[in-house]
Parts: structure tokens; C-alpha cells; sequence
């Protein structure tokens, strides 16, 4: 299942340099991940500094 992003999101960006496929990009108001891009590593949650990403 795809990680998500959550309202807590500080667009700092520590996300999209982890992740492995390039799913996460910047968009309007915060980062967000491409569900159908997503490999489910984790990489991003490990990374974020806030806690803002999740898995579902």
C-alpha cells in the first residue's frame, strides 16, 4: 500500500531526496506522493522530521 502525506507536512522537501523512485513532488500546499509511483519502502516516513507521512 502507498505511503500518503499528511496536513502536518512542512514542505522542507527531506522526503523526495530520500525516496528511491522519485514518487514525491511538490505540490500546491504541501509534498505529495504519486500512489501509482510508490514501491512502499518507507524511506519517506524514516526521512520526514515531522512524522507526516504514513503508510495507507
Amino acid at each position: 500500500m502507498a505511503y500518503s502525506i499528511n496536513g502536518d507536512c512542512i514542505s522542507c522537501g527531506a522526503c523526495a531526496d530520500t525516496c528511491p523512485v522519485g514518487a514525491i513532488s511538490e505540490g500546491d500546499a504541501q509534498y505529495v506522493i504519486d500512489a501509482d509511483a510508490c514501491i512502499s519502502c518507507g524511506s519517506c516516513a524514516d526521512g520526514c522530521p515531522v512524522g507526516a507521512i504514513s503508510e495507507g
